[in-house]
């Protein structure tokens, strides 16, 4: 019996490529002073790592990575800490394995 050693989330989005639309961000933070539990809760769900905390204790978004899965969108766009939309057409996330 062999066993194939496990794969990592991380070694999998390595694999997809990213056409990012600089200049024009699917999602935005709004701005705050101290992050709303929503926004924290974003620096443990997003599967791609995007939001982390910068020195002063703000949230700060990285889009460049996103797999455009909706976390986010379904954890904080309801509270109006962030703003999500949909990439412009070519822009976004191209998954290679589907």
């Amino acid at each position: 019996m062999t066993t194939e050693a496990p794969i990592r989330v991380e070694d999998k989005l390595f694999q997809n490529r990213y056409l990012v639309d600089v200049g024009n961000a699917h999602i935005k933070v709004k701005p705050h002073t101290k992050p709303s539990a929503a926004l924290l809760a974003l620096l443990k769900v997003c599967p791609a790592h995007c939001y982390e905390l910068n020195t002063n204790g703000q949230v700060e978004l990285t889009p460049d990575g996103c797999v455009e899965c909706g976390t986010c969108r379904v954890i904080a766009e309801g509270s109006g800490d962030i703003e999500w939309n949909y990439p412009r057409g070519g822009y976004g996330v191209l998954f290679k394995f589907g």
